[in-house]
């Protein structure tokens, strides 16, 4: 095999010894996993894997897999998903966060439907082209799917590999993801058929889930035991090595549980092309320097809705953490008085029954509110707005 020149051969183990010895492994703890399911013919349903792959982007597969089995219920092929309108679409993902996957999956099979007669295709150009396919993605679809050789560099590996070959360069850089992606393709080749990269790539990604964990990995039961630099260096806790993290920003956010004199609740949905987009959310917003949350929940109504409310008591202040930024929502019981709500600065709004609230999905942090109203309902004998 011919060296790569972004590898150094005289300091890296072998690639076809850690193939070997990840397959080997791999072959003896198996994951029955609903989304490695082979056909007759052991084949992998290109559809399955390419759900499971986005699924399973920042999120564990135990939290996956009954995300996994009821979203093939409800969209069971290709088709089907882009046939279902968005809200649909929306509410399946319902927790699992990162809305942005659930609505390229869908914006993606309303495009393989349209270019590909609903058949998912087995052309790195061609998946690379669908919205939320990325190079590793399509890799792992082109490999899992379709047997061909493909690497792949979601999380999991990227950890086993910088640990493996102790690449000293943080996550981010684009100098280490042309490091990690050489070594990933240098193990695919060192593959000697083809129908094995699939498993070597599955192998990977087992590996780093289940041994090669972020934390407190279990080095004496791996595999690559022996070949692991940074273990052998006492380097395997700082890899990957990371950038320092930035202080994330605080936001004060308010939000209205507002109620018509039909016992009616007002939510909105979010613009689909911002953060949370498609999602419907009890209405509100950012809390402006000086301003009282009170005074910020009205002017926020009235400006993204058009209509005059009375602010009641405090719901519920619910803390949460994004990826750019942390909030503390602060939600309160409201009643409308005047005024006809529109589409100000919304993609649309509902006067909705409780009972019907179920129907919507909402981000975790309007669940938490919505739960917070279940309660309050509870205690007050069913009664709408005290």
């Amino acid at each position: 095999m011919t060296s790569h020149p972004l590898l150094d051969a005289d300091a890296s183990p072998p690639f076809s010894l850690i193939v070997d010895r990840t397959l080997d492994w791999a072959a003896g703890q198996p994951r029955p996993l609903p989304w490695r399911v082979t056909d007759a013919r052991g084949r992998r349903n290109p559809y399955h894997v390419w759900v499971s792959e986005i699924m399973l982007q920042q999120t564990q597969a135990n939290t996956v897999i009954a995300y996994f089995e009821h979203w093939l219920s409800r969209f069971p092929t290709i088709a089907a998903l882009a046939a279902a309108p968005l809200d649909d679409v929306l509410k399946a993902w319902e927790g699992l966060g990162y809305y942005a996957r659930a609505r390229n999956l869908h914006r993606a099979a309303q495009m393989v439907v349209a270019r590909y007669g609903g058949e998912l295709p087995a052309e790195r150009t061609a998946l690379l082209g669908l919205p939320g396919i990325g190079r590793s993605t399509a890799g792992a679809i082109l490999s899992l799917a379709f047997g061909q050789r493909a690497a792949i560099l979601d999380g999991n590996v990227k950890r086993v590999l910088s640990r493996v070959f102790d690449v000293a360069l943080p996550l981010g850089e684009p100098a280490t993801d042309r490091r990690l992606w050489a070594l990933s393709e240098s193990l695919v080749r060192a593959v000697t058929h083809d129908a094995q990269v699939g498993a070597l790539n599955e192998a990977l990604m087992d590996l780093g889930a289940t041994v090669c964990r972020p934390r407190s990995p279990t080095c004496l039961v791996c595999p690559l035991l022996g070949l692991c630099r940074a273990q052998q260096l006492g380097q395997q806790a700082a890899r990957p090595l990371r950038r320092p993290r930035r202080p994330l920003p605080h936001y004060d956010v308010t939000c209205g549980v507002i109620w018509d004199d039909r016992g009616r609740l007002l939510i909105a949905q979010r613009h689909a092309d911002g953060m949370l987009g498609g999602l419907w959310e009890f209405p509100g917003g950012k809390q402006e320097p000086g301003e009282t949350l009170e005074a910020c929940l009205a002017r926020e109504i009235e400006e993204e809705l058009g209509i005059q409310i009375a602010v009641g008591a405090r719901l519920a202040t619910v803390p949460h953490t994004y990826t750019h930024l942390k909030i503390t929502l602060h939600a309160f019981e409201c009643r409308w008085v005047a005024g006809v709500p529109q589409a100000l600065d919304v993609a649309a709004w509902a006067w909705v029954e409780v009972a019907d609230l179920a129907q919507y999905a909402f981000p975790v942090t309007d669940q938490k509110v919505l739960r917070a109203l279940e309660s309050r309902l509870a205690t007050a004998g069913g009664r709408g707005a005290p």
